[in-house]
């Protein structure tokens, strides 16, 4: 078992300090871990306020809309089940060794980029690479 990693409150990982060393790896599994704990919460929210709503609403109107809201709730929530599948992707990629660095190029994904969605899988470009060849085979 690793000894516990201590990160000050105000931490924010750096390009001035090896990549990936276990300060900032221990930064993502935090932030990872703490998403996916808001992410259940919510669902856990959702399925309560879908089981409160599941009554009989008399009026056609009223049971459209509230049909309507659930439509979109599950939509969320199914959202929120992917999300969670992908938190949990980069976890075991952080337990393996091979958090931070694009599937595609074996290149370190920037720290910014990852910051602001840690479960990213390839670098700006060779997503961006990724997406054109999809637009391109979709329009086929």
């Amino acid at each position: 078992m690793k000894p516990e990693i201590f990160l000050p409150d105000d931490y924010r990982p750096a390009e001035d300090e090896p990549f990936m060393n276990d300060r900032q790896l221990e930064y993502f599994r935090r932030k990872l871990m703490n998403w996916k704990h808001e992410l259940l919460a919510q669902s856990a929210e959702t399925l309560e306020g879908l089981a409160d709503s599941a009554r009989s609403v008399p009026d056609v109107a009223d049971r459209a809309s509230e049909e309507t809201d659930r439509a979109l709730e599950l939509r969320t929530r199914d959202r929120q089940r992917k999300l969670v599948v992908k938190i949990d992707a980069a976890l075991r990629r952080i337990d393996e060794g091979e958090f931070g660095y694009c599937e595609k190029t074996g290149e370190p994904i920037s720290l910014k980029r990852l910051d602001a969605r840690p479960i990213a899988t390839m670098t700006l470009e060779a997503q961006e690479r990724h997406e054109r060849r999809e637009r391109v085979h979709r329009d086929d």
